[in-house]
């Protein structure tokens, strides 16, 4: 089995990174090393006159036990939008490097890659009319074909609320052993029954896992994600993030929120959304002009409509704000619902069904 470091940017391989005031771990109670204020804002009281810590250690230790990894092999950052940067970066060369993904899928895997000046491969998932899944097969033959390093999986995937099985992903690592990381976009893991991609990871050291705090944690605010892998690939990633990727604000936040929460609580809104997901599938079924709506592992369904802008301007009109899909490949009748509270996901269904079911 390769190492995943091996397809580091040759350029960057003995890349240092920038090394901020908080990079060396001095011990001192006169900090003079940053040039910081002397004095705080009238707004400060928390200490914020101070650069933040780039990796929190306490942060990262608890990550790591949400997570089940090691915190070596964890990177925290600016939600898994950076996550997605950073790996770009770092694998691929400007002009010349390439990824994978399959779409109808999240759109800044293909936003980072055309800023970076790479080239985006395309391998349309499949749709049965039932369900969408990803053909792991053509996935690999075009990641070989281009020379691609990387292959983004969302899965559950977003817009569509597939999963994509461990085993097919496990298939897709071997064969791109040596050629291309697999990463793993695992934002709405919390939702599915389906195991994490971690558990392949001491198996696979070329698979990335993305995870986010935004959606079962209900922390979007406070823009905070992570890429797990490879301890020596995570170092790499760290020399490519910005000196201070982390505010101390939402670091504190966070901290407190995984300390104060018990896990069986944000359990308790995952099963909730979950029951409310399914109640909404139901009801939208019968809805008039409904073409399909999709099996979901997500905290949303996607539906397919005879007539997509009557059934947006009717949930306009009852003042619902929902995704417009339809700009995405394959997806031209389509909308993205995401599974509110129950009194909210009524009127949706009031919306388009004409009765709460």
């Amino acid at each position: 089995m390769s190492a995943p470091v091996d397809l580091i940017r040759a350029d960057l391989r003995d890349f240092a990174g920038y090394r901020s005031a908080r990079s060396d771990r001095l011990v001192g109670d006169v900090w003079l090393n940053a040039n910081e204020a002397a004095w705080p804002n009238a707004a400060d009281d928390g200490g914020v006159r101070r650069y933040p810590d780039p990796q929190p250690e306490t942060l990262r230790t608890r990550l790591a036990a949400l997570y089940d990894c090691r915190p070596e092999q964890l990177l925290a950052g600016r939600g898994s939008d950076e996550a997605i940067d950073l790996l770009v970066r770092a694998f691929c060369t400007p002009g010349q490097g390439a990824i994978v993904i399959t779409s109808p899928t999240f759109g800044m895997y293909a936003v980072s890659a055309k800023l970076h000046g790479a080239r985006v491969v395309d391998v349309p998932l499949v749709d049965d009319g039932r369900a969408f899944r990803c053909d792991i097969d053509a996935v690999a033959d075009a990641a070989l074909a281009s020379n691609a390093t990387l292959v983004f999986l969302c899965s559950p995937g977003n817009p569509t609320g597939d999963i994509v099985p461990l085993d097919a992903v496990r298939t897709l690592a071997e064969r791109l052993d040596g050629r291309a990381i697999v990463v793993v976009d695992e934002a709405y893991q919390e939702f599915a029954s389906a195991p994490s991609a971690i558990t392949l990871q001491a198996e696979r050291s070329n698979i990335v896992v993305l995870r986010t705090l935004s959606k079962a944690h209900a922390l979007a605010g406070v823009r905070l994600g992570v890429a797990i892998g490879d301890a020596d690939l995570i170092a790499v990633l760290r020399r490519c993030q910005a000196p201070y990727p982390l505010p101390a604000p939402c670091v504190t936040l966070v901290e407190r929120a995984l300390a104060d929460e018990p896990l069986a609580t944000t359990r308790a809104r995952v099963t909730a959304s979950v029951r409310e997901r399914e109640r909404l599938a139901e009801a939208l079924r019968e809805a008039p002009g409904m073409r399909c709506v999709y099996p979901s592992s997500s905290n949303f369904v996607l539906a397919r409509f005879d007539d997509a802008q009557s059934a947006f301007d009717a949930l306009l009109a009852a003042g619902v704000v929902v995704r417009d899909v339809r700009a995405q490949p394959g997806l031209g009748d389509a909308l993205r619902i995401t599974v509110g509270r129950p009194d909210e996901n009524d009127r949706v269904i009031a919306a388009l069904v004409g009765a709460v079911a």
